[in-house]
């Protein structure tokens, strides 16, 4: 019997981006479950809350048809929520060479937290390589179409935040 192999994609998706889609997508074809874990830092302000984060996660989802896919919350350290959920797989997106140093040190440190933990890098693609959530958060809220930057449900709920 084929041993069943779940990832886990932790992030703060605030908000999910068009570049974290593809990420999603992708790893949907490596994976048979990715489970998105929205990183819960109650000292981290944040432009939308948890349960918000997670109903666009979803929606962005249901946009692009894409099945397998479980959407959680987690708090405490990554490595901890990789037992509960029964996964030995992270991943994560890379757009620059300043992405990797601080996801191989990630990498690293998670590794030796539980010797069980393997990450998994996928390189975004190049039409997202400048694409990150704090930049969109910066463009809306200077009032810039950030239509071609997130799914169309994350846009619509920016925009009504915002005005």
């Amino acid at each position: 019997m084929k041993k069943r192999r779940s990832a886990v994609y932790p992030g703060s998706f605030d908000p999910i981006t068009n570049g974290h889609v593809d990420i999603i997508r992708r790893a949907g074809i490596l994976f048979d479950e990715v489970i998105i874990a929205v990183i819960v830092k109650p000292s981290k302000k944040t432009f939308f809350r948890t349960p918000e984060r997670i109903s666009l996660i979803k929606n962005s989802l249901r946009e692009f048809d894409l099945e397998k896919v479980k959407v959680v919350s987690f708090s405490g350290l990554l490595v901890n929520y990789m037992k509960e959920a029964g996964s030995e797989i992270i991943i994560r997106g890379l757009r620059a060479v300043s992405d990797f140093d601080y996801e191989f040190q990630m990498a690293l440190m998670n590794r030796k937290l539980s010797g069980r933990v393997e990450t998994v890098f996928l390189m975004t693609d190049a039409k997202f390589s400048y694409l990150s959530s704090s930049i969109v958060r910066e463009i809306a809220g200077m009032g810039g179409d950030i239509s071609a930057l997130v799914p169309g449900c994350v846009a619509r709920k920016m925009r009504g935040q915002i005005k």
